[in-house]
């Protein structure tokens, strides 16, 4: 992991200053820290503050909080399984220092699992020794593997899982009214309710979107969960009592990468940051009418012998987002249940499939969105629980003509004053509300009409009746589609 990386994710230096800071490097030779610090970029403060948020790498088993043999049997599976010969490769691929792996197989060796073979790979200028499973050994790794078939980076404790949440908080990240109104300068809103969506982002709690379709609330929530510039840190895994829980998921946490930085410009020292926990952008769980009230509970695999953790441990410091609230499979009063006590105490229980309660400090935003009314949703005990209530309603008529306008002018359309009023009738006559989403539905028809037609893009009385009809269910006619009734 290069700290370049990490500076820039969180906004304290630029791709130029990484440029300057190689450069540098090339003329001095000097570490990639000192370059940034001689350049007047950064003090070295700020980067000892930034070294010192990464949680900080254990020099021995001791250290790393979990059973030693847990980790020794991710040893003699890695060896028994991906056929691992050498301490580096072993280190590499369960995630811990090499001094802790040769630990390990030093009490693989007077437990008579492993022997030495001869001389492996060389790691630096110093050539490794290759070792193999002996016939104890890979007997050994046969009563891990039906133990728990997981195989990967080392798990951390649950109470350094515990401690790190707390440490980093959504609610830390303190989010200005300039950075509200530049994340929402795309879109059209009160200035209202921005003023109204900021504390409520600030405060870390839930927040309750609703209002009447296509106005936005997906959206808004969506760019909630995008507007956060801090970087976490996620473990790949959790132990729990000897049992392994996976946390780190590519299809929901964001890892910082180093494609946006030229390569070389230094890692991160490794006495100081552990491996084990993956640096990434505060994550975004969005859920819809798929959610189940076991979606939210511990997920064992009886066959590989390991958990997976539910969506909102994996949103932790992050966002949760329930969409479209009231049209799970589950009842809206069973899901709301489920979150009394989170949202109430800000810890979460999870069961184990032998019973055990365990722990989870709760720290994430919960932003419950809806087209249905609140109080047909929940109680007003509930309600309480939801610090902020935010309603998004249907667009006044300037509001709507000005989404219309920068929607338009984006889709290299002119709109035509005849064309404002040819929608504006058209809604009317179908008894339809205005809704922010019209415009767009309406543009994007209109594209579609003129890229089949063999024409430039452009509004006509035809294309945009044809728009309206999609849009809106007309009642039945004597003649549809050319086709008369007799």
């Amino acid at each position: 992991m290069k700290i370049g990386n990490i500076l820039l994710a969180k906004g304290l230096v630029t791709a130029n200053d990484i440029n300057r800071v190689l450069e540098h490097q090339k003329k001095t030779g000097d570490k990639f820290g000192d370059s940034i610090v001689a350049l007047g970029i950064l003090s070295k403060e700020q980067i000892e503050k930034v070294l010192s948020e990464a949680p900080q790498a254990p020099s021995s088993v001791e250290e790393t909080g979990v059973d030693s043999v847990l980790l020794l049997e991710l040893v003699i599976k890695g060896m028994y399984t991906e056929n691992l010969e050498t301490a580096s490769q072993m280190a590499e691929a369960i995630k811990i220092s090499s001094t802790a792996v040769n630990q390990l197989l030093t009490e693989a060796k007077e437990r008579k699992l492993v022997e030495t073979l001869a001389s492996g790979p060389s790691s630096g200028t110093i050539a490794e020794l290759r070792l193999v499973l002996t016939r104890a050994g890979r007997e050994w790794a046969v009563d891990a593997m039906q133990r728990g078939q997981y195989f990967g980076p080392a798990p951390v404790s649950l109470k350094e899982f515990q401690e790190r949440i707390l440490v980093q908080r959504v609610s830390n990240e303190h989010v200005t009214r300039e950075q509200l109104d530049q994340a929402f300068s795309g879109l059209v809103m009160t200035e209202r309710f921005v003023s109204r969506l900021g504390p409520a982002i600030n405060s870390g709690n839930a927040i309750l979107i609703y209002g009447p379709a296509g106005n936005g609330k997906t959206t808004v929530a969506e760019i909630v969960g995008q507007i956060f510039q801090n970087v976490i840190y996620v473990p790949y895994c959790v132990e729990i009592d000897g049992e392994i829980m996976k946390v780190f998921d590519p299809t929901v946490h964001k890892k910082v990468e180093s494609s946006a930085e030229p390569q070389g410009n230094g890692n991160l020292r490794r006495s100081r940051i552990d491996p084990r926990w993956v640096a990434c952008y505060r994550p975004m769980v969005i859920t819809g009418g798929e959610l189940t009230i076991e979606m939210l509970d511990l997920k064992y695999n009886s066959v590989a012998k390991f958990y997976e953790a539910p969506l909102h441990i994996k949103a932790l410091n992050g966002t949760f987002l329930i969409d479209d609230f009231g049209r799970q499979r589950a009842k809206p009063e069973d899901i709301l249940n489920r979150w009394i006590v989170p949202l109430n105490s800000r810890v979460d229980y999870l069961t184990t499939h032998s019973g055990k309660s365990i722990m989870i400090p709760f720290d994430e935003i919960v932003i419950f969105s809806t087209n249905m009314h609140p109080n047909d949703l929940m109680d007003p005990a509930f309600q309480r629980r939801i610090s902020y209530k935010l309603e998004t309603t249907e667009p006044a008529v300037e509001l709507f003509c000005k989404v219309f306008e920068n929607m338009a002018v984006k889709s290299g359309l002119d709109l035509a004053y005849d064309t404002y009023k040819q929608v504006l009738e058209g809604i009317k006559e179908a008894n339809a509300p205005l809704a922010y989403f019209q415009p767009k539905f309406i543009i994007e028809q209109v594209l579609a009409s003129c890229k089949f037609e063999g024409v430039r893009p452009q509004f006509t009385k035809d294309n945009v009746n044809d728009a309206l009809d999609n849009l809106f269910i007309k009642k039945p006619s004597s003649e549809m589609f050319g086709v008369q009734r007799s």
